[in-house]
């Protein structure tokens, strides 16, 4: 972590409108990707009610603010998100890249079996169908289990998918440091996506400086830990949230990794809520809870973009301002790291 030193990947800011958004080179990629981009899990669902019209709404405000990045996945609605993000690339052509994700479709049989040569390329046609294109900017393997990162075999049929111009770049979702230094050992592997937040320091010690050795880009996904971080989400929120958000049918772990829901505080939430009670004291005077988060996220050189998720204009105003935020004071990171030792670490630390 180096404040506000540029890093040597840092390759220019726009100002567009109020916001001076900054780009960086996603690693291997090349790509010029903004810092604060767009996660479209929730405008395929899991998050609550959504509504495609305000859903495309969020994703033209976010293009005019400067977002060039959009993440998503086959399984988001299943195809709801990419299908949105094939009608937004017929709007705006060449705005932004687009990065999804594959193999988790194999749920609830998702084994280190469920992936083949076979199925990788059958998951990555139906993504090149849903979004209307014919060869995809950047995919990514969707968690799989721990045991596909030693299996070569899968890392060359995607080398072979690459060559064949189905995908430009690939790359790969992570639940565990483990995997992603596994991952980034793979030559075809360009950028890794790995859950990063105020909740989940960990890759600060190691991860993100063998990333940038190896030139590989990082995707800070989760930013705002499921709500947790926006300071908005309350107990009595999230008992009222409907069935079929994950944050209550994932609270536990009892569909997918727990790390995806809540940061993996799902089961310890007196803890979370303390230490959200504490940051909202330390934040610095006119931040927001969101501000605070994302603009810790950027405080560090190895992450190339953070993915927080929005499903209307206002929330990809508020997001998109951590860009344009000066960085944050010694005083208040070393604050930061004390909250997160003192409620979250013992809980989640040596998890993932």
């Amino acid at each position: 972590m180096r404040g506000a030193q540029p890093c040597a990947y840092e390759v220019a800011s726009q100002i567009i409108g109020q916001i001076l958004m900054q780009y960086r080179t996603l690693g291997k990629t090349a790509y010029e990707v903004s810092r604060i981009s767009f996660g479209a899990w929730a405008i395929g669902g899991a998050w609550g009610d959504v509504d495609d019209q305000t859903s495309l709404d969020a994703l033209h405000r976010a293009l005019d603010l400067g977002v060039n990045f959009i993440d998503t996945a086959d399984v988001y609605g299943d195809g709801r998100s990419e299908k949105l993000l094939g009608r937004l690339a017929k709007d705006r052509p060449g705005e932004f890249k687009v990065a999804t994700k594959v193999g988790r479709r194999a749920m609830p049989a998702h084994t280190a079996e469920s992936y083949t040569a076979e199925s990788v390329a059958r998951y990555v046609e139906r993504c090149l169908e849903n979004l209307q294109t014919d060869s995809l900017d950047l995919v990514q393997l969707h968690c799989p289990p721990t045991q596909v990162f030693y299996r070569p075999e899968i890392f060359d049929a995607m080398e072979t998918l690459h060559r064949a111009g189905k995908v430009r770049q690939w790359g790969a979702s992570v639940e565990k440091i483990e995997e992603g230094l596994k991952a980034m050992q793979y030559p075809v592997i360009s950028a890794i996506q790995i859950v990063f937040n105020i909740f989940r320091q960990r890759p600060a010690e190691l991860f993100l400086e063998q990333a940038r050795k190896r030139g590989v880009g990082v995707i800070a996904r989760l930013p705002l830990a499921s709500g947790l971080l926006t300071g908005k989400l309350t107990r009595e929120k999230l008992a009222a949230l409907p069935e079929d958000d994950h944050r209550k049918f994932n609270q536990l772990g009892e569909i997918f990794d727990s790390g995806e829901t809540l940061s993996g505080l799902g089961g310890n939430l007196d803890q979370a809520w303390k230490a959200v009670d504490e940051l909202r004291r330390i934040a610095p005077a006119g931040w927001s809870m969101i501000d605070l988060a994302l603009r810790w996220i950027l405080m560090f050189d190895g992450i190339s973009c953070a993915i927080p998720g929005a499903k209307r204009r206002d929330q990809v105003e508020q997001n998109t301002r951590a860009a344009d935020l000066p960085p944050l004071s010694d005083q208040h990171m070393m604050a930061i790291a004390g909250i997160y030792d003192r409620y979250v670490r013992d809980l989640a630390h040596q998890r993932w």
